[in-house]
């Protein structure tokens, strides 16, 4: 096991201060690497466990630098809106916006919770990319320095909904090449890059929470950003497969649904991007199990969900 972890630290790059930080972190990979074989050993799930670039966290660490969705006191209260797909009443059988040119490549938010950015941005590159026919990858990083006030604390996490007021009040969002995410220099707004806007919206609008019908009348339509519970070791390394695993409704993580679709045996699943890079999960994707007879959907992702307007 010791031989496997200092390959594993040769293959993601891992490099640790001293002697003791690397025994710590070695611990948790031995633990995680036995549960993660012991899991796969089983044979009858529906999903697959992985080592990966994070399997030297603890659960604990997950949540204190990898999640950042900071959930409202009131759900289904908090903000009332209208909901454009009210109406709609036919959708395709399945979608997936990345085929369509309106997903960006998978992006690495790093230890920084500022995953409530990443999703609403991805979500406004996909309503631009539809309604224009041009993708552009758009800057997380002008979110999470800019918007800072009494709403959002940068990597100190953040609400998706925010993110959308805050591109609107600020006349757009700017790109990622002209503002790349870069926390070297920790997360102070640069007013100048910020200034330069490539898209704007309208503002944003409230999925009906608690029904996965209604999720997927926007899904159909749009790509949506969805909060869900990810502080969980099966959600840490679940490498591919359709997702069922145990799962609470705890929402601490921000991630945007970018299709559906339904496996051959019949499994209907959502498609779900992330913000921890490819080597998580497919790709950096992972596929959740939909329709799963409790509105609140699995994992929560149809407790709050949200989408951009323009």
């Amino acid at each position: 096991m010791e031989e496997r972890h200092e390959q594993w630290m040769v293959k993601y790059g891992k490099v640790y201060k001293d002697e003791e930080e690397k025994q710590k972190r070695f611990l948790i990979f031995k633990k995680n690497v036995e549960y993660i074989e012991s899991f796969n050993a089983g044979g009858d799930k529906s999903y697959k466990l992985g080592i990966n670039h994070l399997t030297d966290l603890s659960i604990e660490e997950l949540k204190g630098s990898l999640n950042g969705y900071k959930r409202p006191h009131d759900l289904v209260g908090s903000k009332i809106t209208p909901f454009k797909y009210a109406n709609v009443d036919s959708v395709p059988s399945s979608i997936d916006w990345r085929t369509k040119g309106a997903v960006t490549p998978v992006k690495d938010q790093g230890f920084c919770g500022s995953c409530w950015a990443f999703s609403a941005v991805a979500a406004v590159e996909g309503i631009h990319a539809i309604t224009t026919g041009e993708l552009i990858s758009m800057s997380e990083l002008e979110v999470v320095s800019c918007d800072q006030n009494d709403r959002d604390w940068g990597c100190g996490g953040g609400y998706m909904e925010n993110a959308f007021e805050f591109i609107f009040e600020n006349g757009g969002i700017t790109s990622e090449a002209n503002y790349p995410y870069n926390l070297t220099n920790g997360t102070i707004c640069d007013k100048t890059k910020e200034s330069y806007k490539v898209a704007q919206i309208k503002g944003y609008e409230m999925v009906p929470p608690n029904d996965e019908t209604e999720l997927l009348k926007a899904v159909a339509n749009q790509p949506v950003s969805v909060a869900i519970e990810a502080n969980l070791i099966d959600f840490l390394h679940y490498s591919s497969g359709v997702f069922d695993g145990i799962c609470g409704t705890l929402l601490d993580h921000g991630v945007t649904a970018v299709g559906y679709g339904t496996t051959e045996n019949g499994t209907d699943y959502w498609i779900v991007k992330n913000s921890w890079g490819t080597n998580w999960g497919e790709g950096g994707y992972i596929r959740i199990k939909r329709g799963i007879g409790a509105g609140l959907g699995l994992c929560g992702i149809a407790m709050y969900a949200s989408y951009p307007t323009v």
